[in-house]
């Protein structure tokens, strides 16, 4: 049978760190395989394997071409396989800024199905810093947390994707009060993922996950979105329409919607490019527009086929007679956030009656200022 894989994943590394020697110490027989990036730029890495009682190995990588994916590819993976024989669990103890979807995907790969089996995606999570940390718009080369010679990834980027895919999150450290703001912000950000301690860790030597699910929940066009909700004084909204969005007036609006919200993601579609379905991601004030691919609407029936059912039902389920699947659905979570003027602000940004009624001939015309910075996703 597969040797059960579990991936930890986290900024924090004192978190992580916890996490991973209490699965080792609840799992005899475990070992955990860790890269240290920290030298990553001069393609360097540093790679230790250890067990309950302590090192067990530790070498020296050189890698062609630093970063994450050939580290997976030339280093974690072969190693992974080699020690899967004489393991009752493999733990990925993943490095700071590494998230954690790159991984998963690679170790739940065709070749290794036989000899490894991916059974959890946990983020380990500093509860005295992640409510905090999810604020810094921060690039991870100025907090010295690099996952490649180039990074222009942010740390609170980096950290909404830990915590959105993972299977489980693990809060450490803190008081009382760091514990309940921390729970209370996750239950904004990542309302399906469950939350443990060290102490209530959940069985990670059982089935497999599923990569292509934990895609589809993060995805644009199939994510699990957050719903209305207030804890306190945070606040998530969700703005819905099915009419077009003027792309000057939205692009103005854009400095305020980030600015006043501290995550916000979804999908949308512009007047003056109907047939593309737009992701938003929006993190501490950085913020992402993206082509994610077609609407279904746009193609022809024969081509649902090439994509996957949790696509097709996910458009079924919210088809419009007109617009077919094409929709505003946008989510936006921050402190104290005055709904009814962010839907006020949001709404002035559609296509009036008047320019509706002009027709898609007319709106190609627009100057659109999204045009020159969509690029399309690679995973769409």
């Amino acid at each position: 049978m597969p040797t059960p894989v579990v991936l930890v994943s986290g900024l924090h590394g004192a978190a992580r760190t916890a996490a991973v020697e209490r699965l080792l110490a609840d799992h005899p027989g475990s070992i955990a395989i860790h890269h240290d990036l920290r030298e990553i730029v001069q393609d360097r890495v540093h790679r230790s394997v250890r067990d309950a009682t302590g090192p067990l190995e530790t070498a020296e990588v050189r890698l062609a071409h630093g970063c994450i994916t050939c580290t997976v590819r030339e280093d974690l993976l072969p190693r992974l396989v080699a020690l899967a024989p004489r393991s009752s669990l493999l733990i990925v103890d993943l490095w700071d800024s590494v998230e954690p979807r790159s991984v998963a995907e690679a170790v739940d790969c065709y070749e290794a199905h036989d000899l490894l089996r991916l059974t959890a995606v946990l983020t380990a999570l500093d509860a005295a810093a992640m409510p905090g940390d999810i604020t810094r718009g921060e690039p991870l080369s100025e907090a010295g947390k690099p996952a490649a010679a180039g990074d222009q990834r942010y740390l609170a980027e980096v950290l909404a994707r830990q915590l959105e895919y993972a299977t489980g999150l693990v809060l450490h450290g803190g008081d009382e009060d760091d514990q309940d703001l921390s729970r209370r912000v996750l239950a904004h950000l990542a309302p399906v993922s469950p939350i443990h301690t060290l102490h209530t860790l959940p069985l990670v030597t059982g089935a497999a996950v599923c990569t292509a699910e934990l895609a589809e929940r993060v995805d644009p066009a199939t994510a699990q979105l957050p719903c209305d909700a207030q804890t306190d004084e945070i606040v998530t909204t969700v703005w819905r329409s099915r009419r077009p969005l003027h792309p000057g007036r939205f692009f103005e609006a854009v400095d305020e919607l980030v600015v006043e919200s501290v995550r916000s993601r979804g999908r949308f579609w512009l007047a003056t490019q109907p047939d593309h379905l737009l992701a938003w991601d929006a993190v501490a004030g950085i913020v992402s527009a993206e082509n994610a691919g077609p609407w279904l609407a746009a193609l022809p029936e024969a081509a649902w086929d090439l994509v996957s059912p949790a696509r097709r039902l996910a458009a079924t389920l919210d088809w419009d007679p007109v617009r077919g699947d094409r929709v505003q659905h946008l989510v936006f979570t921050g402190p104290d956030l005055d709904v009814g003027r962010f839907h006020a602000l949001l709404d002035s940004c559609l296509l009036t009656e008047a320019e509706e009624s002009v027709g898609p001939e007319a709106w190609t015309g627009y100057d659109d200022p999204f045009a020159a910075i969509l690029t399309l996703r690679e995973n769409a």
